[in-house]
């Protein structure tokens, strides 16, 4: 796998504008939406087993670093904390490369042992994310 540095070519997905977009839409979305006072997203799988399901405490984790309470964040689902700066890392460049209109980043020659490795590894951080949420004990 190689990280290569290059323009868009003509008719290509212009992937910055699409997530960006998706990103700053689902904000938007969100903020209506607690700005509107409708109820919160109820789990089915907490309500139907009394455990956390995997994304147990996301919603909370972004609120907490929204208002830049990054321990609070990371402690109430350490994955969607990480999701959270990743995404906020990428918006960043984003909108740096659209602006400027620099070359993109991306990702080539990805062969097919560096995708199970990949996929592997996203299924075990999930897992051990699921485990502490198990652990973690917190009100739900």
């Amino acid at each position: 796998m190689r990280l290569i540095v290059r323009r868009l070519e003509p008719g290509e997905l212009n992937h910055e504008l699409l997530w960006l977009g998706v990103s700053v839409g689902a904000l938007a979305l969100a903020v209506i939406w607690f700005l509107l006072g409708l109820p919160w997203p109820i789990c089915v799988f907490h309500t139907l087993t009394g455990h956390p399901c995997a994304t147990c405490g996301a919603t909370r984790s972004a609120i907490a670093f929204f208002h830049g309470q990054f321990f609070s964040a990371w402690k109430w689902n350490p994955l969607a904390f990480i999701g959270y700066c990743t995404l906020s890392i990428f918006n960043a460049y984003a909108a740096t490369v659209l602006v400027s209109g620099a070359p993109r980043l991306r990702l080539a020659h990805i062969k097919t042992n560096e995708k199970k490795f990949l996929r592997v590894f996203v299924i075990a951080l999930l897992a051990l994310n699921w485990i502490y949420l198990w652990n973690a004990n917190q009100p739900v």
